[in-house]
């Protein structure tokens, strides 16, 4: 299914921002009903003709919980960029986040 996983437990207000044209920041929160041993792991495709890449450098909250990744040599190209954000725990299944977003707009 599609939404496989305990509802509430998907990532919350995912957002990214590019700095001086090449680095670029994705950050999120924790799913509000998400157990607490949640780890989440953001996987991006800047086109269609790229692999899918995992992030390289996560932002981590203080319990060591990724919240976000720092991009480094983006290429901003004309078409959407696809994000993926699965998560992990023990004590459940951890629904995914997914979204295309125009780099070009932010």
């Amino acid at each position: 299914p599609v939404f496989a996983g305990m509802k509430g437990s998907a990532i919350e207000n995912f957002s990214c921002v590019i700095y001086n044209i090449f680095l670029m920041n994705c950050t999120w929160q924790a799913g509000r009903d998400a157990p607490a041993d949640t780890q989440y792991f953001l996987y991006w495709q800047n086109s269609k003709d790229e692999e899918e890449m995992e992030c390289e450098l996560y932002i981590k909250d203080e319990n060591c919980r990724n919240m976000g990744c720092i991009f480094q040599n983006v290429s901003i190209g004309i078409e959407k960029a696809y994000f993926l954000v699965n998560g992990s725990s023990k004590d459940s299944l951890i629904q995914f986040y997914d979204e295309y977003i125009d780099l070009y707009k932010i």
